[in-house]
């Protein structure tokens, strides 16, 4: 099969550039590999089942023990629920009745049976039993792997790897330890996913659209990924291998040239300042802002506190992320986004439902104004956390005036409560992201309400070109630099220095350093990128 292989190369989409070597980690997707095949030995497949759950129980036990003593007994607790679900006789009468009975292999069993576990909870009235249906999914998926003898999502003895999948979640690759990916090669996906905005922020090569059969592919190949060519390249020959090294020593020492700009100015020659933040998803990215030398952060997204678990973080798990984040970063702003779930960033314990159009359905702050339960609990850990740094808040999907003045309302309330509890608060520098057009559109009404704007263009562009940035077929017609984007990114940075506010950019535009110049001339504020681009957008603006 391997040498099949040799110094093939495969043609993708560039999410970002760069060239990586390594070994091939494929991360296959349990529940899309499951096949039903009718079997004649029912026993052989219940004790295959048996011994998968002991192996699953084993493993676990070690998740606890791990999680114990990195985030403490609550987060931990889940992983007991886990265990004790796995012994549950129901579940698993349900998985041996149907081998038994419909002569079919364990994997499949297992899979019709979680899933028929995961509706019965879902539907529910009791919050707590609709908030299991995720945890059913998990075991099942977990049960699955260690039946079929998957790779699953352990990346704790993992040596440092290339990442090459179908696609991945949001979910997905927030649990990833990201010191051991070199780079990610996906079959499906888009340039505005997820796991470019990861790609980029770490500064690893990424390649999406690679049009590869993942069952041919095995896990420990050797593989170079070419981001510049758009290439992958799979048992690469010697001279593949030396071509290789050569670019990564090259893009080594413009790196070393780059470095020489920390500590710099964000000045051009003529005098013009703007401020360069860093965009990031978790407490554990705070290694790369500081690394990268940015002023602040300008979106710290919320969301990845809710993704990659079973059941909505707690007021304090929240508080004690936030307040790590504005005491590491001394004084710097944080900025920090209210939770952005649903569209392409779904949870299964918020029980959102399938809509017909995600990216304009039940998301962001629609979903705090309907369950302002889950809202005040994340603005109460906010406003905690504003005592120990400079912290401001941006609420995510505005599209009027009626909305921003709902949430001054829900936040006297949560303020009313923090004063009679006698818990220490503050109430932060708030704002808006603009994302949609009619938020441009009353943008001079916005302004008199709020503290500052941050214009979020992956989702503005989306919604003006009426094309889903998720949708590969459509690439060819989604154009970032259109001339009505940049106009309405204009009329949004003059319409909030009328009212004397600021405005920045927090969208993956902002790193484009093809508009940087048109953006400090349009009196843009701040530039928030991923912290891979920093530099690269200072040496730009420094250069005009």
């Amino acid at each position: 099969m391997i040498e099949k292989f040799s110094g093939k190369k495969f043609s993708g989409k560039t999410v970002y550039s760069g060239t990586a070597m390594g070994k091939v980690m494929v991360l296959h997707n349990s529940q899309a590999q499951v096949r039903r095949t009718k079997i004649e030995d029912t026993e052989h497949e219940v004790e295959r089942v048996q011994l998968a759950i002991n192996e699953t129980i084993s493993q676990l036990a070690g998740l606890y023990e791990k999680a114990l003593k990195e985030v403490g007994e609550s987060s931990a607790a889940i992983f007991e629920v886990h265990q004790m679900m796995l012994e549950d006789d129901d579940y698993l009468d349900a998985i041996y009745h149907m081998i038994r009975t419909e002569t079919v292999n364990a994997e499949y069993a297992v899979a019709m049976t979680g899933d028929n576990f995961a509706e019965m909870f879902a539907g529910m009235d009791d919050e707590y039993m609709r908030a299991r249906a995720a945890d059913v999914k998990d075991i099942s998926a977990r049960l699955i792997r260690n039946l079929s003898g998957q790779e699953g999502m352990d990346f704790d003895s993992m040596e440092p790897s290339v990442i090459v999948a179908d696609d991945l979640s949001p979910s997905e690759t927030v649990q990833m330890d990201k010191d051991k990916i070199l780079a990610f090669v996906t079959v499906h996906g888009s340039t505005n996913s997820h796991t470019a905005i990861l790609a980029r922020m770490m500064s690893i090569p990424a390649l999406i659209g690679v049009s590869m059969d993942l069952n041919e592919i095995q896990t420990g190949m050797n593989v170079i990924v070419d981001g510049a060519a758009g290439e992958v390249i799979f048992e690469p020959t010697e001279s593949q291998c030396s071509e290789a090294e050569k670019k990564i020593e090259e893009e080594k020492e413009k790196l070393r040239l780059l470095q020489e700009l920390k500590g710099k100015e964000n000045e051009t020659s003529d005098g013009r300042k703007i401020n360069i933040y860093a965009n990031i998803g978790s407490v554990a990215d705070l290694g790369y802002v500081l690394e990268n030398d940015a002023g602040g952060i300008g979106l710290f997204r919320s969301e990845f506190l809710y993704l990659g678990r079973e059941d909505f973080p707690t007021e304090e798990e929240q508080f004690q992320a936030y307040k790590q984040v504005v005491q590491t970063m001394a004084g710097k702003k944080v900025i920090i986004r209210t939770l952005d779930i649903g569209a392409d960033k779904q949870v299964d314990y918020f029980n959102l439902g399938k809509e017909d159009n995600p990216a304009l359905g039940y998301r962001a702050i629609r979903i705090c104004l309907k369950q302002p339960d889950i809202f005040k609990t994340q603005l109460r850990a906010l406003f905690r956390a504003a005592v120990y740094g400079n912290i401001s808040i941006m609420y995510p999907m505005i599209i009027s005036v009626e909305e921003v003045k709902k949430i001054y309302d829900i936040v006297g309330e949560v303020e009313d409560e923090l004063k009679k509890e006698e818990i220490p608060y503050n109430i932060p520098e708030q704002g808006i992201m603009i994302e949609t057009p009619a938020a441009v559109m009353i943008s001079d009404e916005l302004a008199e309400l709020v503290d500052f704007f941050s214009i979020g263009t992956n989702d503005l562009t989306q919604y003006t070109l009426a094309i889903d940035r998720q949708n590969q077929k459509l690439e060819d017609f989604y154009n970032p630099h259109h001339k009505a984007l940049l106009r309405m990114i204009r009329i949004v940075v003059e319409n909030a220095h009328k009212c004397g506010k600021w405005a920045g950019i927090c969208g993956e535009l902002g790193a484009d350093t093809e508009l940087t110049e048109e953006f400090v001339n349009m009196g843009v504020d701040e530039l928030s990128v991923a912290p891979s681009m920093i530099l690269k957008v200072r040496e730009k603006v420094r250069a005009m």
